[in-house]
């Protein structure tokens, strides 16, 4: 199922999930003007169709004392694929990693970080360049998080 596929009322139900999935298909189905059946047809569609994928909960870092957000710009002069599959492998399983890209350009990846300090996001670059090796990081500490969502523009 592409984004073309997606009528109007589909839309409409997308972003109510997106903005409370813990809402009642009820209140869904009234915000978004249908009834109950309808509505859970559609969203068993989309799941099938895996516009829909898992449901989660989003935590407060903050809250949770993970009050510092790193970007980690990491460019590197290895480009086989064994450098690739262990990096990927040392990405993959640290859980401070929050994101993970790719990029075309100057920098090879960046990553976004969590951890609770600056002490802590040293015990992560350590334990990566353990791993890896790296010619170049840079970490960039944010100050400020003035958007974040996990809601698509559908």
């Amino acid at each position: 199922m592409s984004r073309s596929e997606l009528d109007p009322l589909d839309r409409k139900i997308l972003m109510e999930l997106q903005d409370d999935a813990s809402q009642s298909l009820e209140d869904i189905a009234r915000k978004v003007g249908s009834s109950k059946t309808p509505v859970w047809n559609r969203i068993r569609k989309m799941r099938d169709n895996g516009v829909i994928g898992r449901q989660t909960v989003l935590l407060d870092p903050e809250s949770l004392g993970l009050e510092a957000c790193f970007f980690v710009l990491v460019r590197t002069a290895e480009h086989d694929p064994d450098w690739q599959d262990r990096f990927l492998t040392s990405v993959r399983t640290r859980p401070e990693v929050m994101e993970a890209h790719r990029l075309a350009g100057d920098i090879d990846y960046i990553l976004k970080v969590r951890v609770t300090n600056a002490r802590a996001y040293d015990s992560f670059y350590q334990a990566l360049i353990r791993d890896v090796k790296i010619h170049n990081v840079t970490a960039l500490l944010s100050m400020e998080e003035i958007k974040s969502t996990t809601i698509l523009p559908v």
